[in-house]
């Protein structure tokens, strides 16, 4: 909690934008937000900025303000959640070649994007029968939740996104293409790459599944289970209140209540999805530093492990 005794105000943020200088931002960013108390993580390239960070409500307030008044950075898409304890151990500034890594060159989402869709008007798009609805994430977030009907790519990285496109293609052809991400802007990238194919009807969920989740009711909704997202909450649900997903200390795979019912499931040790990948070895290694997690928590101390 806050000293103030309120929940950390988390902000999910991006926007694509030529920022030719953005080495130099470096160094000013990281020195606004460590003295703000403000932890997580942003990302600058050439291509604009993206992130996700915590901390007070006015803190929160203040880096946003000054994020606006950066030349290219007004207009920021932001989603914002709460969280009841710290979810980031540190806070990090990063120089990028890409925000968000796809590995094509010369995709410009600033210019090229597909079509913008509000969460009140995504049922309706994704409903129609002539739309093929494409998850932009990897298999490991889809397997907390997705929207109902839509296609896993099943990629390992956002790099495999192109290859599995151009695999696809034909099933493209003739169809609006609706694509969505957590927080928008994965799903925008892509749209632009699906763009730079030839192909027109290209859409995208605007805000992503935050959004959404945000905006649509539950009894309203066509999204089904949890959605994965990147800090020590490790999901959320309707209303973004925080899931009930928790994350596997050894392979970092986020599990779902049945997943941890497994026999194959230990705390901080293993789970089905690493259970035949690790070692021996590596079990008593998870062991010993879960122990040493229980102890830290026994003393009232926060081990990085944890």
């Amino acid at each position: 909690m806050t000293l103030s005794g309120q929940a950390f105000r988390v902000a999910a943020l991006y926007r694509f934008a030529r920022l030719d200088t953005f080495e130099a931002l470096r160094p000013p960013l990281a020195a606004f937000c460590c003295a703000r108390g403000i932890k997580g993580t942003l990302l600058l390239a050439r291509e604009g900025i993206n992130g996700t960070v915590a901390g007070s409500e006015a803190a929160i307030a203040a880096l946003i303000g000054h994020l606006e008044s950066i030349e290219g950075l007004a207009g920021l898409e932001i989603k914002y959640s709460s969280a009841a304890a710290m979810p980031f151990h540190r806070m990090k500034v990063r120089l990028k070649r890409e925000i968000v890594t796809m590995g094509v060159d010369n995709i410009d989402p600033a210019a090229g994007a597909g079509t913008y869709v509000a969460p009140a008007d995504w049922n309706a798009l994704i409903s129609d029968a002539g739309t093929i609805v494409i998850d932009t994430r990897n298999a490991y977030e889809v397997s907390l939740g997705t929207f109902k009907g839509a296609v896993d790519p099943a990629t390992a990285s956002f790099r495999e996104f192109p290859a599995w496109v151009e695999q696809h293609r034909h099933e493209l052809e003739g169809r609006k293409v609706a694509m969505f991400c957590t927080g928008g802007i994965r799903c925008e990238k892509a749209t632009a790459y699906v763009k730079s194919l030839g192909f027109e009807d290209v859409f995208h969920l605007k805000g992503g599944i935050l959004k959404y989740l945000e905006d649509v009711p539950a009894e309203q909704s066509l999204w089904q289970g949890e959605c994965f997202v990147f800090d020590e909450r490790v999901s959320v649900s309707h209303g973004l209140v925080e899931g009930e997903a928790e994350l596997c200390r050894a392979c970092r795979h986020p599990l779902a209540a049945e997943d941890r019912l497994s026999l194959e499931y230990a705390t901080g040790v293993s789970c089905p999805h690493c259970f035949d990948a690790r070692s021996e070895e590596d079990r008593a290694r998870y062991a010993e530093r879960q122990r040493q997690v229980e102890l830290a928590q026994v003393r009232g101390d926060r081990h990085i492990g944890s």
